[in-house]
């Protein structure tokens, strides 16, 4: 029986987002093990009955004191279970792969490039650093004849090929971590026969993920459109960079132009009360988990023009695409949707085909499963 360890730098990541493929892996006949920090995802993964094992890491620290003793219990880790396979998660566990697995071990590794996040696409200063500090470590873990990279879209697929000069023919391209269109789904009811219009946010409270033109746009509707009512489900993230303030924070929640929900355990319940979705993202994704929720539950969605956003959503089609950075076109395609409720049902019924036929855990983990199969039998 093949083993496969599933590695990620968070629990909530693991039991949100790969639950379903971990589940199918294992009823494919798998051995699964997780890795992650602990959190109050994990015992959620373990009532799941999925095996995991806790790892110390600590996120808003820098330097290779702060990660050694996490690639010495990796070390440990992948010495006791001896996996055949490797699936990480994001650029700080590939990494973590890299220096902890053993270079003459037998185990196989998927790194999956999730987003290509700040340290690529930040313009400041200390993310130039930053990246040129990490090119060369990337380009080792990636690279090597027991590698293979996962990608989200075509535009990370390329980069990454050009910037590490990868091998094609090691590289995937799947579309996101597969959403479960059976539980989340559009509304009963009309939604067009309803005054009040709802407007909903989903993500991290932070800087580059638009919430400050979510809010702005939330001000101006509050004399244009009185029954429109805005929601932002999700928390700051002190280990990011990027995370709005506390103050900021308490003064968008006082001015009472968004209802801030924080963290919201039920997403399918959240998603069926809403009418439009807004990411107005400057931040590149790898594909959108919250854009293909929220097309699953049959709303029109409104995003920027970045990749991961715009490979999920076809201007005019199942939402707006918008310029980063640009609060009066948020405002606008707003206007356009705040005032035609039969728009929103012709956008929100075809986000919901679109999810359906593109991004569902059966098409994507069954995608997910058939590598694991082509790798392990290369091996």
């Amino acid at each position: 029986m093949a083993k496969i360890i599933f590695f990620a730098n968070t629990d909530w990541y693991l039991y949100n987002f790969r639950l379903d493929l971990i589940q199918r892996s294992k009823n494919a006949g798998y051995e699964v093990l997780c890795i992650s920090p602990p959190g109050r995802f994990a015992q959620k993964l373990q009532e799941a009955n999925v095996p995991w094992q806790p790892l110390p890491l600590v996120r808003n620290k820098s330097g290779l004191m702060s990660i050694l003793p996490t690639v010495r219990a990796l070390k440990r880790i992948f010495r006791e279970v001896q996996p055949d396979l490797i699936h990480s998660f994001t650029l700080t566990s590939i990494l973590l792969t890299w220096m902890a697995a053993p270079r003459r071990a037998s185990a196989r590794q998927i790194h999956a490039v999730t987003g290509l996040g700040y340290v690529f696409t930040g313009k400041r200063f200390k993310h130039r650093v930053v990246r040129k500090l990490l090119h060369p470590f990337l380009k080792r873990a990636l690279s090597g004849p027991k590698v293979w990279t996962v990608v989200q879209n075509p535009t990370d697929r390329d980069e990454l090929m050009r910037e590490f000069d990868l091998d094609r023919q090691r590289m995937a391209l799947i579309t996101g971590s597969g959403v479960d269109v059976d539980r989340i789904v559009p509304h009963a009811s009309d939604r067009s026969s309803s005054e009040e219009v709802r407007v909903g946010y989903v993500g991290r409270l932070l800087v580059d993920k638009g919430i400050g033109e979510f809010v702005e746009a939330a001000e101006w509707a509050r004399s244009r459109f009185p029954d429109a009512r805005f929601f932002a489900a999700g928390e700051a993230d002190p280990g990011n960079p990027a995370s709005v303030s506390a103050a900021c924070l308490k003064r968008w929640e006082t001015s009472g132009a968004v209802e801030f929900m924080g963290h919201v355990d039920n997403i399918a319940d959240f998603l069926s009360k809403l009418d439009i979705f807004v990411l107005p993202t400057t931040y590149r994704e790898g594909l959108s988990r919250s854009l293909i929720e929220a097309g699953a539950a049959g709303l029109p969605c409104v995003t920027t023009d970045v990749p991961g956003c715009r490979d999920v959503v076809n201007d005019g089609e199942n939402g707006i695409l918008l310029p980063s950075r640009d609060s009066q076109s948020l405002i606008s395609a707003l206007e356009r949707l705040l005032a035609d409720p039969a728009l929103r049902e012709r956008m929100g019924q075809a986000a919901r085909r679109r999810v359906v036929e593109q991004f569902s855990n059966e098409i994507i983990n069954t995608e997910t499963l058939k590598l694991y199969r082509r790798i392990l039998d290369e091996s």
